[in-house]
């Protein structure tokens, strides 16, 4: 059953350029959305769209079958978790939790009830008597977080709830997050954040938005799926770019001869020639990209299964991390090439070594940056 749907949406604000454009999306029952990208790209601008803070330029908003694009916050049946708290200092934290039940004017029992549920579930029982200010950041974030559940929502937004948080307690409560979204019966969960650790983990479906100039020409959504759809099978180079840590390595190319029984392309910088499966019909001569993930170039060709290429680079320096060691590889006339090892690598600077990689783990991408279909199977 589809919660939330969004119908060809944009905001824009007086004649400056369009923040959101073109973005549809449906979100079902009691799934984890999670809106990411790059600073400036709508992601908080669409998640107060769908609480009703920010009013729509266009399109059509649904939530549970209803059109909310007129409707108050109030009476749209989501609650808010901020990034900055946006906790009552002179309250305790019962009555910060309780504050949306009384201004509903909900009986007290009710209202006792409800809080003493969510602080169960929040472990926070032993705080309700106590102010924000002898709180932690992380038990600041969970009585937010009560504050939103005692209101029985139909919608859960979160706007980027773990960003005033050290990295161990982001780490723990995200997974709080999670678990609780578990318990969350229905709900749905809409979660901003521009951490993709924080997206790859949580999301059920994760929706890419883009900025600038491309959302201008093809709309703010540069791709919808599960985390793995967009790690695995990136429909364009930014989504290539965007999802992985570290990021994709990008070798420019032209196309020597393309057909549905191969690609043979020459990388611009090196003269190299790799030949790799299937492809669209393309130009002989044609700018392509070639991209390969860190993890997918290996020393060891035992670890390329299935099919494979390889590339011989000069090594400009080794980051050896303890479980594993990124290789800094020269590529002639580009950003070096990064490659991921094992923790016990013995690589150092200035050797020449051979890097592997399976015709599987290719990615190749055309001028325009859409991906090139049929090259590898990315499973």
């Amino acid at each position: 059953m589809t919660a939330i749907s969004l119908r060809n949406i944009s905001k824009s604000y007086g004649d400056h350029l369009p923040v959101l454009r073109a973005v549809n999306l449906d979100i079902d029952q009691h799934e984890f959305c999670v809106f990411l990208g790059p600073s400036g790209c709508g992601k908080s601008t669409l998640l107060r769209l769908l609480a009703g803070l920010e009013d729509l330029s266009a399109g059509e908003l649904h939530i549970g079958g209803q059109r909310m694009n007129h409707v108050q916050p109030a009476a749209r049946g989501v609650a808010m978790v901020f990034q900055s708290y946006a906790l009552f200092p002179h309250m305790s934290v019962f009555e910060n939790i309780a504050f949306g039940l009384r201004i509903a004017k909900v009986a007290d029992a009710e209202i006792r009830r409800r809080v003493a549920a969510a602080a169960c579930v929040l472990q926070i029982e032993a705080l309700l008597e106590r102010r924000p200010r002898a709180l932690s950041g992380g038990q600041r974030q969970r009585v937010a977080i009560g504050r939103a559940m005692v209101r029985e929502p139909k919608v859960f937004l979160f706007d980027e709830p773990l960003s005033n948080l050290d990295a161990t307690l982001r780490s723990q409560t995200r997974i709080e997050i999670g678990r609780l979204h578990q318990r969350f019966a229905q709900a749905s969960s809409v979660y901003v954040t521009h951490d993709q650790v924080e997206a790859m983990t949580l999301a059920d479906k994760i929706v890419l938005l883009r900025a600038g100039e491309d959302m201008t020409r093809q709309g703010s959504i540069a791709q919808i799926g599960t985390p793995l759809d967009l790690y695995h099978r990136p429909k364009n180079i930014f989504c290539a770019g965007f999802i992985g840590s570290p990021r994709m390595n990008f070798l420019p190319a032209r196309v020597l001869a393309a057909s549905v029984s191969g690609l043979e392309i020459q990388l611009l910088n090196s003269g190299e020639i790799l030949v790799l499966p299937g492809s669209r019909p393309m130009p002989e001569g044609a700018a392509v990209t070639l991209g390969i993930r860190p993890e997918h170039l290996t020393m060891n060709a035992s670890h390329a299964e299935g099919p494979r290429l390889s590339l011989t680079r000069d090594v400009v320096y080794a980051e050896q991390l303890g479980e594993m060691t990124y290789v800094h590889l020269e590529s002639p006339g580009a950003n070096p090439l990064l490659a991921k090892e094992p923790g016990s690598s013995s690589v150092r600077a200035g050797e020449r070594h051979k890097f592997f990689f399976s015709t599987a783990s290719c990615h190749v991408f055309d001028e325009t940056g859409d991906a090139v279909t049929s090259i590898g199977n990315r499973s």
